[in-house]
């Protein structure tokens, strides 16, 4: 039983200080708030909760106010909950992260572990038993109160009914199995289901064909969930699977139809990029073994739309047209980048989601997760590299794939969500040659004294090609960091960066923001050069920048995204590729914040600043007026034809110059060339997860600027653990 669990009441008059008194507490919470240690929501929420109950009589404790400020600052942070237990086992300040960011503590500042020194758990008890503000399922709880206590979690109200609805729908929807007669496949369904993968995935391999494998598994239930790594093929899977799933949708003999099929991601760049990489996947499918090939392929769909539009959020609130009582037009939706999908968003979408449409996840487990609230595609998929399949799914797997299921997989007391997710084991990018494979690797084998970071040192000094590590000096930090941003390092890469190949081609070296600057200036058209030209110009400009990367962990300071704008700008302007490093230039990289619907701009969507002559239109037609020169931004279209969409700078507000993008920011991008840069000291933003993304980004060269190898070492040892109860009632741990 957890020490938190209902227990003899206690006073908490003996604890002292800023708990003597609510008076006490609010100023506390305000001097946190003015250091920037809370939101002021944070504190703003605990004397709204104060007044209102103060007015109906039953004044709350400090304590309790305490802990409403703390659990909303808990939500600021990811968290959809405050673990009370988890709290007193870290460590107060550690858990909350109170000061953030190792700061200094001023004096005569109190920190929560300086206020909680004496709490028990009978304090703890004792403030939760509020009735007014605090309920607890099972004990009356009439959906009123702010705050829910289930256990030694305590969470805001709202966000205790965002995790029981996932919860409670993903429950319904585990072993669902539309079409299918599981577990012994012998006709129909099952029979279309066979034929489409025989020619889905043709000759048979030695070891397990897992995207063969996913395929299968997730056409046999109405959840599941497909994970792995870059380069595993989860695009390629999905649209083998939408082909096998219509396939046997169009051949039904009892109602034959199209399915629809609705494909969606978080945001604007990670829709923009499946509907690049998935049109291209549709456009190769070989489906000459099926009938009517062309009208199978014309069924499965290639527009990615992000999971606000499909929703239809609506302005000025949180809510949003589809919901339960007006649901999705779906027979299966496909959701990309799940993991940045926050635990608000998944319960909005499985109330919109029909009862009988299939949701497929896909993403990568062990990269970052969403900025806001949440971490859902990791609970799911916590135990999913052990498997734990049931033997009789691994039998029906292995009947309908050829591929048995391999024995330490299987697991006789393994729970229904595990029988949802595939986890997929090859990646086709990173081979045993590839260092940043194997650095990504070695980033998730593990934290256990230490492991992870020396076998990370180790493959930095084992000359492969595509890792650099460049020590940062704090003397020379700034010349050191902007000249490999300019120049691209390729001194600090194995050869000079030369001789490397891919798919039998030559890799260009690594290269640097000079590289997509010179390019703008040598190959500038001729001013009498028509409109088609221009946008080449444009295109290429943007895919010589597309070659590099600068990843930060942090927002502020010297090693920063906000700090590294300003050095790398500084540098060029010196080298006279840039006239300014204020407002508007040529060639000021931007990156939108904000979807832009009006403009067809996406959050993450990167655009550069040209100077291109004026368009005109003449007789109905478009052209160039070769006197009249103004400042454009160029944004590609994003649906992979290569077009080109040109902005008027002005029309552009939510905007920032992106030299240096968060690593939370990069995901769902990629790079020929990712540089990451960690701060001099440990922030509670660094965690394997963080690192593991970085990596991930880069196609063919990884850098690392390292300021401090402790640092590197201990973020490598910290992993993302978001307090959720999700997945414990998922896997029936509470």
């Amino acid at each position: 039983m957890s020490q938190f669990q209902p227990a003899a009441g206690a006073s908490t008059a003996d604890v002292g200080t800023s708990l003597d008194s609510r008076e006490r507490l609010l100023a506390l919470l305000d001097q946190w708030v003015d250091l920037g240690w809370l939101r002021a929501l944070d504190s703003a929420m605990a004397r709204f909760l104060d007044t209102e109950a103060d007015a109906a009589g039953q004044p709350p404790s400090p304590l309790l106010l305490l802990l409403v400020a703390l659990t909303s600052h808990q939500l600021g942070r990811g968290h959809v909950c405050l673990d009370l237990e988890l709290m007193a086992k870290e460590g107060f300040n550690d858990a909350l992260s109170l000061p953030p960011e190792d700061e200094s503590v001023p004096d005569r500042c109190e920190l929560p572990s300086d206020v909680l020194a004496q709490v028990t758990p009978e304090h703890w008890q004792e403030a939760l038993g509020h009735p007014l503000l605090v309920a607890q399922p099972g004990l009356g709880y009439d959906g009123r109160s702010p705050l829910v206590r289930a256990g030694s979690r305590v969470y805001l109200r709202r966000f205790w009914r965002y995790e029981q609805t996932v919860f409670q729908r993903l429950q319904a929807r585990l072993g669902s199995v539309p079409g299918l007669e599981y577990p012994t496949p012998s006709q129909g369904s099952e029979a279309a289901l066979i034929s489409a993968l025989t020619v889905l995935f043709p000759g048979h391999q030695e070891d397990v064909d897992w995207q063969k494998v996913a395929c299968a598994n997730a056409a046999r239930q109405g959840f599941s969930v497909i994970t792995g790594g870059p380069g595993t093929g989860k695009t390629t899977t999905v649209v083998k699977l939408l082909a096998a799933l219509q396939h046997g949708a169009m051949t039904s003999a009892d109602e034959p139809r199209v399915l629809r099929i609705q494909l969606a991601a978080p945001t604007g760049k990670a829709a923009a990029r499946l509907n690049e990489s998935i049109a291209g996947a549709v456009k190769g499918l070989d489906l000459g073994g099926l009938p009517e090939p062309e009208l199978l392929r014309a069924a499965i769909p290639t527009e990615v739309t992000t999971l606000h539009r499909l929703l239809g959020a609506i302005p000025g609130s949180r809510r949003f047209r589809h919901d339960r009582l007006n649901p999705l037009m779906a027979d299966v939706l496909v959701i990309d980048e799940a993991s940045m999908v926050d635990l608000e968003m998944m319960a909005r979408v499985l109330e919109a989601l029909p009862d009988d449409a299939r949701l497929i996840l896909l993403g990568d487990k062990d990269q970052l997760a969403s900025v806001d609230a949440g971490a859902v595609l990791g609970e799911l998929c916590q135990r999913a590299a052990t498997g734990h399949y049931w033997p009789s799914t691994g039998a029906w797997l292995g009947e309908v794939t050829g591929y048995p299921v391999p024995r330490v997989l299987l697991d006789e007391q393994g729970k229904p969500l595990d029988q949802a997710i595939t986890l997929l084991r090859r990646s086709y990018r990173f081979d045993e040659h590839s260092g940043i494979g194997q650095l990504a690797a070695a980033v998730n084998q593990g934290c256990e004294g230490g492991r992870s970071g020396e076998q990370a040192r180790q493959l930095f000094s084992a000359g492969y090609a595509d890792l650099a590590r460049i020590p940062v000096p704090a003397a020379s930090a700034d010349e050191v960091m902007a000249r490999h941003c300019v120049e691209g390092g390729r001194e600090s890469f194995l050869n000079g960066g030369e001789g490397r190949q891919d798919r039998g081609g030559a890799i260009d070296p690594p290269a640097g923001y000079r590289h997509y600057l010179e390019t703008m200036k040598s190959s500038r058209p001729d001013r009498l050069a028509g409109i088609e030209v221009w946008d080449q110009w444009a295109a290429s400009v943007l895919e010589a920048f597309g070659r590099f990367q600068v990843l930060a962990a942090l927002r502020k300071g010297r090693y920063g995204v906000e700090g590294l704008n300003k050095q790398i700008a500084a540098r060029l302007k010196a080298m006279g590729l840039i006239s300014v490093t204020d407002g508007w230039y040529p060639g000021r990289p931007v990156l939108v914040t904000r979807n832009d619907y009006g403009l067809g701009l996406m959050n993450g969507d990167i655009g550069i600043a040209l100077m291109i002559p004026a368009r005109q239109w003449e007789n109905g037609q478009e052209s160039v007026d070769p006197e009249h020169l103004v400042l454009r931004v160029a944004f590609p279209s994003g649906d992979g034809a290569g077009d080109i969409r040109w902005v008027l700078p002005s029309r552009l507000q939510q905007i920032e110059t992106v030299y240096a993008m968060t690593v939370h920011k990069s995901q769902g991008s990629e790079f020929d060339h990712a540089c990451l840069v960690l701060p001099d000291r440990i922030s509670p933003v660094l965690t394997r997860e963080l690192v593991y993304t970085g990596i991930t980004r880069a196609k063919f060269w990884f850098s690392l600027l390292l300021p401090d190898q402790g640092v590197f070492d201990v973020a490598l040892a910290r992993q993302v653990n978001r307090s959720s109860g999700l997945g414990a009632c998922l896997f029936g741990e509470g």
